[in-house]
């Protein structure tokens, strides 16, 4: 079930952070507290292949999302140990040696299973009784932007293979910070600097007329 609209999880989970410290993160309250956008980030294990190229190009784009009071922050199944251990490994062997945003470390898999994004599936063995799960119990690329109220106003989730454009996600900050601002609606391929429209049959017409 979609969660955009609605308020993300109030969760806290363990994180490593770029100094090598353990530490816990709230994604709900950093937005809150901080009164701040949060961009989270998932993806499924740390030491693949796709999965650097994601975080290098969040890492690429950080000052772009700072200058919008927005949050990176990036998420997976793994402990905080393997992510330090990525951490330190140089960006030509495959690491992420210079990201500088935390990464949530959800071993237990509370927020991930909260959110509905782990590939597992659950199977009941009837022979043992017990409930098992078939898959790696990862997560998909799941991304979600959150505003200063804690509320979802993206949610987009991506199979393994396919990574994300870290462009798009600044253009959805750029367009809701847009409405935010101005109570306007922002029509398809809308960039800033835009043209956007009157949340009316009037406005709607106008701005069509002109384009």
């Amino acid at each position: 079930m979609s969660i955009v609209g609605r308020k993300f999880p109030n969760i806290e989970v363990n994180a490593m952070d770029s100094m090598g410290d353990t530490i816990k993160i709230n994604v709900f309250k950093e937005a809150i507290d901080k009164k701040k956008k949060v961009l989270l980030f998932w993806y499924p294990k740390d030491f693949t292949f796709v999965c650097p190229t994601e975080l290098h190009a969040f890492q690429d784009a950080l000052g772009e999302f700072e200058k919008r009071n927005t949050v990176v922050i990036g998420a997976s199944v793994d402990s905080a140990e393997v992510h330090f251990a990525w951490l330190n490994t140089p960006k030509d062997q495959g690491g992420i040696e210079g990201v500088t945003y935390p990464l949530l470390a959800d071993t237990n898999r509370n927020l991930s299973y909260a959110l509905d994004i782990l590939d597992g599936t659950e199977i009941y063995d009837e022979d043992n009784d017990e409930v098992q799960i078939e898959g790696d119990n990862v997560t998909f690329r799941a991304t979600y932007l959150i505003d200063e109220e804690g509320t979802v106003f993206h949610e987009g989730v991506n199979h393994m293979p396919l990574g994300r454009n870290v462009n798009e996600f600044i253009r959805l900050i750029d367009a809701y910070s847009h409405v935010q601002t101005h109570g306007e609606v922002c029509p398809a391929n809308w960039e800033e600097g835009k043209d956007a429209m009157k949340a009316n049959r009037e406005g709607t017409a106008a701005y069509l007329a002109s384009h």
